[in-house]
């Protein structure tokens, strides 16, 4: 690969994906996208850049795209953001909601599946206080091979291990062959959609929840900026936005400001200046839209789009 066909792939990954690659990526370009080159019986990456160039082929964009997307997870990976949804956030919530009796959230770097099927163990979990209650769980991202895999809700052993507790694993997954598969209530409670989060994403609607993490690390400071400003005007007035662990708002928007008792959490500015430390900000409106009631406990069940 020459370094203008480096320098292609880098700014053609980089309008598509948002993905921002350093010099020193060159050996990741290679190994990922050789694959992608003998799928669509192409000689080397000179000639997959050259049919980048010329007539558009969805697929294999799409192919190139997806190839370089890091889809690393696991079930309630690092542990905190959950337990923070399942003391505070989905407590609070739930008060200032009292009257609508509803609530949406959002992952919006949902992989295959397991950040999104995390909380909705937590909901279910939660289903005798929800009754009643209508809950929009939507998940999106990227790659449509990986939300494939979501969808299906079936994992390898592996998978079943990183962070799932065996209790939970006992309770919400059946064995099937070699593999595991997540409850058919819990798959109905997630709505599944392609996305890429540099391209608007306002008809999603307002969320009082959303999870954004390990994801912005990938791009530079512009991108950044502008994803955290589209995300907050997705976020209801008080609301809550989790990032990873590695990311930040500070340096990049004044539309958000952190929590100052929970690591990783924002809110809205004008909200977060009237919140009292360590909590969200007064209850708020949300558009009348979901796709999820409680009932009777423990399943949700989805009943219409959005």
């Amino acid at each position: 690969m020459t370094d203008l066909e480096f320098d292609f792939l880098r700014g053609y990954l980089k309008t598509r994906s948002g993905l921002a690659l350093s010099g020193e990526k060159r050996y990741l370009v290679e190994s990922r996208l050789g694959p992608v080159c003998r799928r669509f019986n192409l000689a080397n990456l000179g000639a997959l850049v050259t049919a980048l160039k010329g007539t558009r082929d969805l697929a294999m964009e799409r192919a190139v795209v997806e190839a370089m997307t890091t889809n690393e997870t696991f079930f309630f990976r690092d542990r905190t953001p959950f337990d923070l949804f399942r003391d505070v956030l989905l407590p609070e919530a739930m008060a200032r909601r009292a009257t609508q009796r509803r609530l949406r959230i959002w992952c919006a770097a949902a992989s295959s599946g397991q950040e999104p099927y995390s909380l909705a163990m937590m909901l279910q979990d939660a289903a005798p206080r929800l009754a009643g209650w209508t809950v929009d769980l939507v998940a999106t991202d990227l790659s449509t091979e990986v939300l494939e895999k979501a969808k299906a809700g079936l994992y390898s052993h592996f998978e079943v291990q990183r962070g799932l507790p065996v209790q939970s694993l006992i309770k919400h997954f059946e064995q099937v062959g070699e593999q595991w598969r997540i409850s058919a209530s819990l798959r109905q409670m997630v709505d599944y959609r392609p996305l890429n989060l540099l391209h608007p994403f306002e008809a999603l609607g307002t969320f009082d929840i959303i999870y954004c993490r390990n994801v912005l690390i990938y791009f530079d400071a512009p991108t950044k900026g502008d994803v955290l400003a589209r995300l907050r005007n997705s976020l209801a007035s008080d609301g809550a936005l989790l990032l990873g662990a590695a990311e930040t708002v500070i340096g990049l928007t004044d539309k958000l400001v952190p929590n100052t008792q929970h690591r990783g959490l924002y809110n809205q500015a004008a909200a977060g200046a009237r919140a009292p430390a360590g909590r969200l900000a007064p209850a708020g409106l949300v558009p009348p839209v979901a796709t999820a009631v409680m009932g009777a406990p423990p399943p949700l069940r989805r009943v219409v789009g959005l």
